[in-house]
């Protein structure tokens, strides 16, 4: 028992120091940590009886591997150690690079749901439409898995093949649809001028290449179309990224050098200010990308369209862009993720994701649990979104940072009153509804962002050409 229990000591010191070695590089404020070898000790017992009494060998290698995800991954909701697969996903999609079948996605009753097929991919081949839902991977039901485990099931190599179980609702029908995996480039920027001159962009997530692909987006349209009387900055679903994304993509719209957004933590290093300065938005590119931009695009009439999805990222450009008043703020409220998280890179192939800072926006607001309000609140579809009641962000997670500048408490019994007001309400709407109303309520699929069907871009684009807002019709907002 002295024996293995000396070994496992071994084991589990080793990992350690390799952990506080990498921390001493990479962040000397916690030099003076010490180990809890009371703590360690009761480590070692657990392992030591894990490997000789579980029922089948574990793997060392793996168990300690886990060990470690939950002690990181006990600390907030975004915290993680990224294993090999994941820190190669991880830095897959800050590249806006992957292979695999090219979908954005959601999750509803348990499966996945198809939000947008990216043009010019196998998804979009193959005729895939925003709605569907996938039942089956190959020849595993989706029911049980997380997003993420789906996910991985849908990434593999290029030229390799996975047959998709889809249940189309409007059709009420479901049929197999197989397709051949390849290498995706997802353009996280988008553009659309309308008949009215109106500019959409759409930002669909903040990567390396975001900030020089929002300049030339915005310059092209420009010189299209020099009339263009207002821009909407649509960052709906967008769950957020590379913070200096954020802070390039605001610095578009504002004045040089003013303060986008800062951070404070426990370490000396997580203390900075990110200003509208080449040098805090500059990533891969040696130039600065807004050098040429149109200058009109600091004056035009400006909204940002977000929803309960939008996050991290997209609520730091939301907030610098409200509290100087620079935009209109429309839709819904935010996620409510305040966080900075840093990858500390642990081995040549795995990485530690570990909240480091809360940031604040330039009024020095915190938005954790809260999110960023809306100036004027609107609903995706025309008709209301009875189903937003439903809808869960930040502050609904158990173990989620407590937002240091506001008791949550009151706003968690007025949430709770509200949404049991709006089930009971939803309750009441579809007692009354015949079987009709039901096949059509089910039938319904949200209208494709950037579409003429698009209700919340098109109340954005008449709040730009002087006409009337349908505001929300939800108690929530």
């Amino acid at each position: 028992m002295q024996q293995i229990f000396k070994n496992c000591l071994l084991i589990v010191s080793g990992v350690l120091t390799g952990v506080v070695i990498t921390w001493q590089l990479t962040a000397t404020a916690q030099q003076s940590a010490s180990l809890p070898l009371e703590e360690l000790r009761l480590l070692s017992t657990v392992f030591g009886s894990i490997k000789r009494e579980y029922v089948e060998p574990i793997d060392d290698k793996k168990l300690l591997t886990d060990a470690v995800k939950g002690m990181v991954g006990s600390l907030d909701p975004h915290s993680a150690f990224l294993d090999t697969k994941e820190f190669s996903d991880m830095q897959e999609q800050t590249q806006g690079k992957f292979a695999g079948l090219g979908i954005e996605i959601s999750s509803e009753d348990g499966l996945v749901k198809v939000m947008n097929p990216i043009e010019d991919t196998p998804a979009a081949k193959a005729g895939l439409q925003a709605g569907d839902l996938i039942t089956r991977l190959d020849d595993k039901p989706v029911r049980g898995m997380t997003l993420d485990q789906a996910v991985r099931k849908m990434r593999g190599e290029p030229g390799t093949k996975i047959t998709l179980m889809i249940l189309r609702k409007s059709e009420d029908r479901s049929f197999p649809v197989t397709l051949t995996r390849a290498e995706i480039k997802v353009q996280s920027v988008k553009a659309k001028i309308f008949d009215d001159n109106t500019l959409w962009v759409r930002i669909t997530s903040f990567q390396e290449r975001t900030v020089p692909d929002l300049a030339r987006r915005l310059t092209d349209a420009y010189q299209k179309n020099p009339a263009i009387k207002g821009v909407v900055l649509d960052l709906r679903n967008n769950g957020g990224g590379i913070l200096q994304g954020a802070v390039g993509v605001s610095a578009a719209f504002l004045p040089p050098g003013v303060e986008i957004v800062s951070t404070k933590g426990q370490s000396t290093n997580s203390k900075q200010i990110f200003k509208a300065e080449p040098d805090n938005y500059r990533l891969s590119e040696s130039n600065d990308a807004l050098a040429n931009l149109p200058a009109v695009f600091k004056k035009i009439p400006l909204v940002v369209l977000t929803n309960a999805y939008s996050a991290s990222a997209s609520e730091i450009v939301s907030g610098a862009l409200q509290d100087y008043k620079r935009a209109t703020i429309m839709g819904k409220t935010t996620f409510g993720k305040g966080s900075v998280q840093t990858v500390r890179q642990i081995t040549a192939d795995t990485a530690l994701k570990i909240t480091t800072a809360y940031y604040y926006t330039p009024n020095g607001k915190s938005i954790q649990a809260y999110g960023i309000k809306p100036d004027i609140a609107v609903d995706q579809n025309a008709d209301g979104d009875p189903f937003d009641v439903l809808v869960t962000r930040e502050i609904d997670s158990e173990n989620h940072l407590k937002n240091k500048q506001k008791a949550e408490d009151q706003l968690m019994s007025e949430r709770e009153k509200r949404r049991m007001a709006e089930l009971q309400a939803l309750e009441e709407k579809n007692a009354k509804m015949t079987p009709e109303d039901r096949a059509k309520e089910k039938a319904k699929k949200l209208p494709e962002f950037g579409s003429e069907d698009d209700f919340m871009l098109s109340q954005a684009r008449a709040f730009l050409t002087g006409r009337e807002v349908i505001k929300s019709k939800s108690k929530l907002e």
